[in-house]
């Protein structure tokens, strides 16, 4: 299979069976969900059987989506069976937030990791959010807690605190405002002040300290996704591949970032491939883009190397299937009313400088 990351014994374990068994679908429907699911994977390697194994569990969930409606939300680092199988909406924390507020749907079924469930939750709390991996966590969101925030506050007095989106719903309650990777550099900008405390990642915040003639505070956080990247990688691709369009994350180390042609999020690097010539790209990021984009685009090419968020990959169509037919305690996402309040203040203000 195309993707490493997959495992294609998942539709043969016995939970699997026991769980197909319960809606048996028809031999014919799962042929046509084959076909469907066939049509993106096989432009990563997939095989009509490998897609016949799993389109039961697909139809299952898109079955269960309509009947407890549910929308479920992927980020671009998930699976593609995932991606392509059962989201109804793939895209970035930013892209995700607003389809979570312009859905009907009176469930979420946030295929991430916590922190862009709570997201969810914030900017929509009269519907149920729901975390089919309640263990999804991540290494930036953990890096800092609101007693870190209050402080730099204290220590910053008068400070604006810029809190970058991922983080928990308690950290975003003691901002200002949130930012994403692609619209930290506006928000900064759109300050009036001079000295600005940004957290929690190390890396992006030299990254802009660069391109800002403004004073950032820093915090020491690092994603562990990106920390791992290297100058080095960078220019054995660039000398293996002439004329290869690098495009990176700004999670990513400086000496990284010096070396690309794009820093940005995920949203910036698909835009960059759709709309430029060249046909090799690196995308130095979760291994997740990389699928998506070779599915999407398989006129171009994706070289070099990437790396995988193991807490991302802990979503998978066992667990959003379970989640959907009955969530336990865990799975549902509940933010406390006075910290959702503050939060979804520097959420709706990141909205209204973004503009």
């Amino acid at each position: 299979m195309g993707s490493l990351h997959l495992d294609a014994s998942l539709a043969k374990t016995p939970s699997v069976v026991s769980v197909v068994s319960a809606h048996a679908p028809s031999p014919e429907e799962v042929q046509a969900e084959a076909g469907r699911l066939f049509g993106p994977l096989s432009k990563l390697g997939w095989s009509m059987n490998e897609c016949l194994l799993y389109a039961p569990l697909t139809l299952q969930i898109n079955r269960l989506k309509k009947e407890t409606d549910a929308v479920v939300l992927a980020h671009s680092y998930q699976t593609p069976d995932i991606m392509y199988g059962i989201a109804d909406f793939v895209g970035d924390s930013y892209e995700l937030s607003k389809k979570a507020m312009e859905s009907p749907a009176s469930t979420i079924v946030f295929c991430g990791v916590r922190f862009m469930a709570e997201t969810a939750k914030i900017m929509n709390p009269q519907k149920t959010v729901l975390l089919p991996a309640p263990d999804a966590g991540c290494s930036l969101s953990e890096s800092i807690t609101a007693d870190d925030v209050r402080l730099l506050k204290r220590e910053n007095p008068g400070c604006p605190v810029v809190v970058y989106v991922n983080t928990s719903a308690e950290v975003k309650a003691e901002s200002d405002v949130c930012c994403t990777s692609a619209n930290a550099l506006k928000i900064i900008q759109a300050l009036p002040d001079n000295k600005i405390v940004f957290i929690p990642d190390e890396f992006m915040t030299k990254n802009l300290q660069k391109l800002t003639d403004k004073q950032l505070v820093g915090w020491g956080g690092r994603c562990i996704v990106h920390e791992r990247f290297g100058k080095d990688q960078v220019l054995a691709v660039r000398e293996q591949f002439p004329g290869v369009k690098i495009l990176a994350h700004t999670e990513c180390p400086p000496d990284v970032i010096g070396q690309v042609d794009l820093a940005g999020g995920t949203g910036d690097m698909i835009r960059y491939m759709k709309s430029s010539d060249a046909k090799t790209f690196m995308l130095v990021t979760e291994c997740g883009l990389g699928d998506r984009m070779r599915a999407e685009l398989p006129e171009k090419r994706v070289v070099g190397t990437c790396n995988l968020c193991p807490y991302m990959k802990k979503n998978n169509l066992l667990n959003v299937l379970q989640v959907l037919q009955s969530a336990r305690p865990e799975q549902v996402v509940d933010i406390p009313e006075p910290v959702r309040i503050k939060a979804h203040a520097a959420l709706q203000r990141m909205f209204e400088l973004s503009k």
